[in-house]
């Protein structure tokens, strides 16, 4: 006889725990590493692993900032809201430690990009630069910012439409980004990352029939 589910009553747990049971279940996770920049210039870098894409008409991401402690919403949703732009670069296993650097929570008078050793790559369509290390970046303009809750670890869903996407070409098979080369990570539970490599890929075409 199979034993009994282990149910969790969220409304009986704190927020860490709250945190820490969501973040085990809901995985693997790909990472937005975004960069924005304040109105007065000011740039950022920050990764979000509550990430994913919407549609295509318009081509769109939404990634999820939590307020801190305090109850304060981060730089990356302030600048955003001022500014409307923002880039969304993917995360390739070379880049873990010092993407992992880039998410202490500096002061906001200091830019990401000179903490952790990145190298910005101009973007085109809007203010904020790239991450040049990563494989693919994707400039943004601001649809719309959606809160839920207030106060401590309330959520800031930011909604972007994609405008360019860059890719590098040595992760490109056929002229399309190939998940086979692009060494994507992904965020899990506790301190756990997972790379997708060539060897955990696997196919299953959908169904063309009822």
């Amino acid at each position: 006889m199979a034993e009994a589910p282990v149910t969790f009553d969220l409304g009986a747990l704190s927020l860490p725990e709250r945190g820490r049971l969501i973040s085990r279940v809901v995985a693997p996770r790909p990472i937005a590493f975004v960069s924005s920049q304040s109105a007065a210039g000011v740039g950022n870098l920050s990764p979000f692993s509550f990430f994913t894409a919407g549609g295509s008409n318009p081509p769109s991401v939404v990634f999820c900032t939590v307020n801190d402690r305090q109850g304060r919403r981060k730089d990356t949703v302030l600048n955003i809201e001022a500014t409307k732009e923002f880039v969304v670069s993917t995360v390739s296993a070379p880049m873990v430690v010092r993407m992992n650097q880039s998410s202490f929570e500096y002061p906001p008078d200091v830019d990401e990009f000179d903490a952790s050793g990145f190298t910005r790559a101009p973007s085109i369509r809007v203010a904020p630069p790239g991450v040049a290390e990563s494989p693919v970046r994707m400039e943004c303009r601001l649809q719309q910012i959606v809160t839920h809750g207030d106060g401590p670890q309330a959520s800031n869903y930011i909604i972007g439409e994609v405008l360019l996407i860059h890719v590098d070409p040595a992760v490109c098979t056929d002229g399309l980004p190939d998940n086979a080369k692009l060494q994507q990570l992904a965020r899990l539970g506790g301190d756990h990352y997972l790379t997708v490599e060539r060897d955990d890929l696997w196919s299953l075409a959908r169904p063309k029939t009822p």
